[in-house]
């Protein structure tokens, strides 16, 4: 094979590897919104596996995305794929069919929070200030997610148990509660949050446990909803699990 017939091989690779291509010695980098798209879509379909910051170069990306349509219309198709599904549901005079819901940007969007950290990057470049992170909590300000909160409705008027369960510590129940009242998420059936025995736990065990817990009761999970794979992996996972976009951050 001839060195010409190789160029466009080489330059894919270096597209792919680094980003740039190099013409007449020049380095030249490839538009960044189609960079961070790319990226983003291997954050979304797990693909990209653990990550810990967001490229620095699509911070900015990052940020149009969170605070325009983009977001916003993500939600809504994750939320009418939900409720197509629940339709298709038979629900019982049991009282035993279920829908468990993460809360932090599932029903709840922190995005008033993460603006004044770089929409996720700031946190994780440098240590996570939980301490400013649970003042904003205790505010119990955070709005909800309109096509969360039109779908948690129409669940409830299908007649499905809700279930919250959310990775916040058993100490935040009052301050979550208001909150989720606050933006207009009533009548659930149960709020599970991590006990003394849960901390320390991967997010995707402790996720999986609570879910056991409740079919052990009885209760059959139908669906679930999070922003993070681990809200909805592991075992004792639902019937259909549906993926909120969410580029800020990632917990395993």
């Amino acid at each position: 094979m001839s060195m010409v017939s190789l160029l466009p091989i080489l330059l894919l690779y270096l597209i792919y590897t680094t980003g740039e291509v190099v013409s007449d010695h020049r380095k030249i980098r490839i538009d960044d919104d189609v960079y961070c798209e790319s990226w983003r879509f291997s954050v979304e379909t797990n693909d990209a596996g653990y990550w810990s910051t967001i490229p620095a170069r699509c911070v900015q990306f990052v940020q149009d995305y969170m605070t325009g349509d983009g977001y916003r219309y993500d939600s809504e198709i994750v939320a009418e794929n939900s409720v197509r599904f629940a339709k298709t549901v038979e629900i019982s005079d049991s009282g035993s069919d279920g829908w468990v819901f993460d809360i932090d940007e599932t029903l709840l969007s922190n995005l008033p929070y993460y603006q004044l950290y770089g929409f996720g990057f700031l946190c994780r470049s440098e240590p996570f200030d939980e301490e400013s992170f649970d003042s904003w909590v205790d505010l119990a300000e955070a709005p909800a997610l309109p096509a969360s909160l039109s779908l948690y409705k129409e669940l409830k008027q299908l007649g499905f148990k809700i279930f919250l369960l959310t990775g916040r510590s058993e100490y935040q129940r009052n301050v979550t509660e208001k909150n989720l009242l606050y933006a207009g998420f009533t009548n659930w059936e149960r709020l599970i949050l991590r006990g003394p025995s849960d901390q320390g736990k991967p997010a995707i065990i402790y996720k999986s446990e609570k879910r056991s817990d409740l079919q052990h009761e009885g209760y059959r999970i139908h669906g679930s909803s999070g922003d993070q794979w681990s809200d909805l992996l592991g075992f004792a996972v639902a019937g259909r699990s549906f993926k909120l976009p969410n580029p800020m951050y990632y917990i395993s």
